[in-house]
């Protein structure tokens, strides 16, 4: 099991111990989208918290306070959860085990739930550009101050906006967006969220059929959105998001087999399964 060597440098937190952990891997994977790589690492905000992270020859550097990381970016990125482990256990299927191989330092991110709600609303019959886009003119329009932007140095940063920021709007508000016929459904899941009829904190606690019922009674909000939610901004590691890619997958890579055959932690499975058929697009046509 890997033990973190967490150390206070001048620039930030550096993390050594990390062996399967990689930042291209975990933020290039299609699990979140307002991360972005440069010259000096991975740039990006997670809620209201910018960070340059970037990998170096002694382990991964966080460019924030240790504050900072023990109570947000450590949890964020799953740094705790011992992955080694998990792969261990996927030797008994080979086609898994290959594509764990391929990106072995995919970290499921523990994401906010509201934040990855709306994200995966936006991700519906998208690609990532123009999800990246409409997510950062959505921050932008709506969203609050939160420092410097990490993407680009000497402008503003901003928050993901919150429910209330966007439950008051009109889809002509959310023209500039250029969401298309997304907004409404934005819309929808704001009011419902800053009215209370969608407790997303209780939703995730729910027995997760429950959870899925529930989520998709937002407009908008399908299976294959539901289970994101719950993945990614619910830290429900069985939840298992089926869209194209990974029904072709599952038909042709794992024959005979359903979302339960690959455990606990079958969204971790279904991470590496996405992202390995993301890049080998023939394999699954």
């Amino acid at each position: 099991m890997e033990v973190l060597e967490v150390t206070e440098k001048a620039e930030g937190i550096l993390v050594g111990g990390l062996s399967l952990f990689s930042l291209e891997d975990t933020l290039d994977c299609g699990q979140c989208f307002r991360f972005r790589r440069d010259a000096d690492g991975w740039r990006g905000v997670a809620g209201s918290r910018p960070l340059l992270v970037r990998e170096t020859g002694e382990g991964v550097l966080f460019s924030c306070t240790p504050e900072a990381f023990e109570s947000f970016w450590r949890g964020y990125f799953d740094l705790d959860r011992d992955y080694a482990a998990l792969r261990e256990s996927y030797l008994a299927m080979p086609a898994l085990r290959e594509c764990a191989r391929y990106a072995p330092g995919i970290r499921v991110l523990r994401q906010d739930a509201w934040e990855a709600l709306i994200s995966f609303i936006i991700s519906q019959n998208n690609n990532v550009r123009r999800i990246q886009g409409i997510v950062s003119r959505l921050c932008r329009q709506f969203g609050t101050p939160c420092g410097e932007d990490p993407l680009e140095p000497d402008r503003t940063a901003y928050a993901f906006p919150s429910p209330e920021a966007l439950a008051g709007r009109s889809e002509d508000d959310l023209a500039p967006l250029r969401a298309g016929w997304r907004a409404g459904y934005i819309l929808d899941a704001a009011r419902r969220v800053a009215l209370g009829e969608i407790d997303l904190a209780a939703v995730a606690a729910l027995p997760l059929p429950e959870a899925r019922a529930r989520l998709q009674t937002i407009r908008g909000v399908g299976p294959k959105v539901a289970e994101c939610v719950l993945l990614y901004g619910m830290a429900r590691m069985e939840a298992f998001p089926l869209d194209v890619w990974m029904k072709r997958a599952m038909k042709t890579l794992f024959p005979g087999c359903t979302p339960a055959d690959f455990g606990e932690c079958a969204g971790i499975a279904q991470q590496y399964i996405f992202h390995y058929c993301r890049r080998h697009p023939s394999l699954v046509r």
